[in-house]
């Protein structure tokens, strides 16, 4: 008898705290939904609850809405308390945004000790941002000895998630032989990452690779597709160098280079 009261009580607590989590999902949500069409102060009466209980990502979240004023005064002393408290939960977005605040001083002293620190937290919890933000210090030997190797272990973390400031600077490292031999065919699929995600810098380079034939096979078509998108964009570079390599190019490869960048817009409007 007692053996059943027990696991009774076990399955009622089970039922209980997956209640629990349940209804703090729910309510974080709506906080999110809130926030995402605008409504500030919806948001914000929806995570108060959750962040005074605890709950880091809300803490964060209350933060950024101090910060940046959004449906209340800009209060960045309120935004320091609420990211402090979502640090100390761990959380790994308050641990980067508190870092970069120590690594530059703004309303903290700054401290770029302080500010290492919560990088590497953040990015031992595998969050990219913090984790390129690593990669350029060692990169550049800014506070950490210049370090290529971990430069590229921690840029390629982060291009691995779809980042597209690691992938740019992991594609740069090949392009360049910087920490690991020259290779231009790596280059080009690491710039393609942040390319085909409409960052115009990466599409002027790859119109560049492809209409010089570094790393891929020469195509002019190709070329001028890439050239197309950035230019569209309003990169100058690109404008230019579409003038450029469109007196190599036929009629026919100049329709079909305009055909292909429409196709590429179209797909990324849907």
């Amino acid at each position: 008898m007692r053996v059943h009261r027990t696991l009774h009580l076990l399955s009622l607590t089970v039922f209980a705290l997956f209640l629990l989590t349940t209804l703090a999902f729910a309510d974080f949500q709506a906080g999110q939904n809130a926030y995402d069409r605008g409504d500030y102060e919806a948001a914000l009466n929806e995570w108060l609850p959750l962040a005074l209980g605890g709950n880091g990502e809300a803490q964060y979240n209350l933060g950024n809405i101090y910060a940046y004023g959004q449906g209340v005064p800009q209060d960045m002393a309120e935004a320091l308390l609420w990211y402090r408290l979502a640090v100390k939960q761990g959380n790994a977005s308050s641990q980067v945004s508190m870092g970069f605040m120590y690594s530059i001083g703004i309303d903290v002293p700054q401290d770029d000790t302080e500010a290492l620190r919560l990088y590497r937290l953040a990015a031992e919890q595998g969050n990219a941002t913090a984790q390129v933000l690593l990669g350029v210090r060692y990169e550049r030997g800014l506070g950490v000895p210049q370090d290529d190797t971990e430069a590229l272990r921690l840029y390629r973390l982060a291009a691995e998630q779809g980042n597209p400031s690691a992938a740019f600077s992991l594609g740069d490292m090949y392009a360049h032989g910087q920490g690991v031999p020259q290779d231009m065919a790596k280059a080009l699929r690491w710039y393609r990452l942040p390319a085909t995600q409409g960052y115009a810098f990466a599409q002027v380079l790859l119109g560049l690779m492809y209409s010089t034939g570094q790393g891929i096979r020469q195509d002019y078509v190709q070329a001028h597709m890439w050239f197309h998108l950035a230019a569209s964009q309003g990169d100058k570079k690109a404008a230019k160098e579409i003038v450029q390599i469109a007196k190599k190019m036929t009629p026919e490869q100049i329709a079909e280079a305009q055909r292909l960048a429409h196709e590429w817009e179209a797909q990324q409007k849907k």
